[in-house]
Order: C-alpha cells, then sequence, then structure tokens
C-alpha cells in the first residue's frame, strides 16, 4: 500500500543493511589504526592477548554502529501530499527538505549486490536544477522494498503538474505566458488588417 499524506520510512530491511555497510565501511577506514594496535603483540609472541584486543574492539565498534543505526533509521521521515514531498534524517547533522512534484524530473531506482540480498531498493529523484538548467539529484527515498509502485505513484503526480522554473518559482514561466499571448495579439491584429483590405479591394473590384 502506498502512503500517501502520511509519514513513512525505510523498510524495516534496510536496518540489518545499514549496519552491516556502516560496520564493514568503519572497519575499512580503520584497518591501518587497528594493525597497528594488534600486530605489537603478535611480535611479541602475546598471540591470545592480540586476538581478545582485537575482539574488543570489534565489539566497541559494533555496539557503536548498532546504537547509531537505530538513532539514524528513527531520524528517517518521509511525507508524499498533493502537491509536494518532504523529507528529514540525521543524527548529529538534521537535515530536512521539500520537493514540489512540477520540479522533478525523474526517478530512478538503484539496488546494490547487498540491497539485493535484503530485498530493498533506492528511489533517486532528479529534480531542475538551480542553475545553468542542470538535473541533480535532491533527495533519495532510501531502502524501500517495493520502489516500483512508489516511483509510478510519485510520477502520476509529476506527470499532472504543469512544470515550474525553478531559479524562480514560476516567473520565468508567468513571463513566456505573456509574451506569448502578446504575439498572438499583434498576429491576430495583423490578420484582421489584412482581411479589410482584401475585402475592401474586392468591394470597389464589384463596382
Amino acid at each position: 500500500m502506498i502512503p500517501f499524506k502520511e509519514d513513512f520510512k525505510p523498510s524495516p530491511q534496510y536496518k540489518p543493511y545499514l549496519f552491516i555497510t556502516t560496520f564493514v565501511s568503519i572497519l575499512v577506514a580503520s584497518g591501518f589504526t587497528l594493525g597497528a594496535i594488534v600486530f605489537p603483540f603478535l611480535l611479541t609472541g602475546l598471540f591470545p592477548i592480540a586476538i581478545a584486543g582485537f575482539a574488543f574492539i570489534l565489539l566497541i565498534i559494533a555496539v557503536f554502529v548498532f546504537i547509531w543505526m537505530q538513532r539514524y533509521y528513527n531520524s528517517i521521515v518521509y511525507h508524499l501530499n498533493d502537491t509536494e514531498m518532504t523529507w528529514k534524517r540525521g543524527v548529529w547533522f538534521k537535515k530536512t527538505g521539500i520537493v514540489p512534484y512540477n520540479r522533478i524530473t525523474n526517478i530512478d531506482i538503484s539496488q546494490g549486490p547487498v540491497m539485493r540480498i535484503f530485498k530493498i531498493s533506492n528511489l533517486q529523484i532528479q529534480t531542475a536544477g538551480n542553475s545553468g538548467g542542470k538535473a541533480g539529484s535532491e533527495i533519495s527515498i532510501i531502502g524501500m522494498e517495493d520502489a516500483e509502485p512508489l516511483r509510478a505513484f510519485i510520477m502520476d503526480f509529476v506527470r499532472g503538474t504543469a512544470p515550474v522554473t525553478a531559479v524562480t518559482g514560476g516567473n520565468e514561466t508567468a513571463g513566456v505566458s505573456v509574451a506569448s499571448s502578446s504575439v498572438s495579439a499583434s498576429d491576430m491584429a495583423q490578420l484582421i488588417s489584412e482581411v479589410a483590405a482584401i475585402r475592401k479591394l474586392l468591394e470597389e473590384q464589384n463596382k
């Protein structure tokens, strides 16, 4: 069921995925440091102490990641209404955003190999750029179990909404409309003038 006009969150399957990817990322990033701590014990022949120290460090990292993962998951909130979608997330640095449907240009679905195991995907929402007409990814709806129906649901709103220039919030679009209307009026006046001239010429020939 597509959530509409109510807050929704990523799939619960996103939590183990987030834990694994974050834990592995920290291990890779701190691999040199961990090796520098454990290696001296191996040189002195204190292998059991080295293993115990390494396991203790892994436990500390795992506890930290688990607590952070829970808080980060709880901070993620999405909301869809008739005209826009809103989002917020973050543990230490809070981020919020509003994306009107008339600024969305495309929605891509991405799924990595680990995500495929947990049967979740991310929706990368592309929006009109703030300058130079360049497109950019303004928001990602992460960890969704049924990504395709949600994408179709949002795109229905996008197709039913008139586009608005992202820079001016609609002023440029309004300016284009006014200019188009003035050109149309000028063409119409010229057409009427030509028809009147032709009519006058025909009346003179019939006399």
